[in-house]
């Protein structure tokens, strides 16, 4: 029988999701642990191949096996002998033509940024940190650029083939004080990543929705708005990088440890 299954990890030790011969992957923990659970042979496929240091929330998996109990049970013994920072969240069957990446209708990523004086220790491997305050309302301003279909040449790579056009549903921007609420201020507000009254660090998180999405895409797009975060990249300078599809014209591409791949859509 076809298993659709919900998997999340933390992607720090792992040198991306896709299986590699001398290197550890989620892939290989993933197929080592149903291995070991159902005594078969078993490739597992997947909706994204998340790159080494990215992490996932919501990835979704897919394998055939011959399993003969009930499809829960499968998740709990794979639980079990999974490590510690990979676990499947949920499991069930699926039609036996599922394909978790080519049936996808969209993904959504999701870029954690902390902007504060003082580094958080206990959050390192899953945010950036980022001392210099950042402009969210000409960040957002200019991440608004971006939704629609374009060609983000400038941006990465494809995978496979020569097309470079994709489609963003999504690009947004959130900010959240430490210890209190905070709405997205608006461009030109004049207001920067911590709260003015009390100096406290925010969480920035950046989500992006696409049809699809080229090789380092979200980290080049991070890269470029921080720039427009920080004054030395106007909204109207993304708009002429994007038209450009050049990959000189992005900005420095951001560190993985700060991307997580938080949903995959179907119909």
């Amino acid at each position: 029988m076809r298993i659709r299954a919900v998997v999340a990890y933390d992607g720090t030790d792992y040198s991306g999701f896709q299986r590699q011969a001398n290197a550890p992957t989620v892939q290989a923990a993933l197929e080592a642990a149903l291995a070991q659970v159902t005594q078969e042979p078993l490739t597992v496929t997947a909706a994204g191949r998340t790159d080494a240091g990215v992490h996932a929330a919501g990835q979704v998996i897919a394998f055939d096996t011959a399993w003969r109990h009930e499809v829960d049970s499968l998740r709990r013994a794979m639980n079990a002998v999974l490590p510690a920072d990979v676990a499947v969240l949920a499991l069930e069957r699926a039609a036996a033509d599922f394909h978790p990446r080519y049936d996808a209708r969209s993904r959504r990523y999701r870029y954690t940024i902390y902007n504060a004086p003082v580094r958080l220790p206990m959050t390192r491997r899953q945010s950036l940190h980022v001392v210099t305050p950042l402009d969210l309302g000409a960040m957002q301003q200019a991440a608004g650029v971006l939704i629609g279909e374009h060609d983000f040449a400038t941006f990465g790579q494809p995978t496979q083939g020569d097309v470079t056009v994709r489609r963003v549903l999504v690009a947004e921007w959130r900010s959240e004080v430490i210890g209190a609420g905070s709405a997205l201020p608006r461009a030109g507000d004049g207001t920067h990543g911590r709260d003015p009254r009390t100096g406290d660090g925010t969480w920035l998180h950046f989500d992006i929705e696409a049809n699809a999405f080229l090789y380092r895409m979200v980290r080049s797009i991070v890269g470029t708005l921080l720039q427009v975060g920080r004054g030395t990249l106007s909204v109207e300078g993304v708009e002429a990088a994007l038209a450009a599809r050049d990959r000189d014209r992005a900005g420095p591409t951001a560190p993985p440890h700060g991307l997580c791949l938080v949903q995959v859509s179907y119909d």
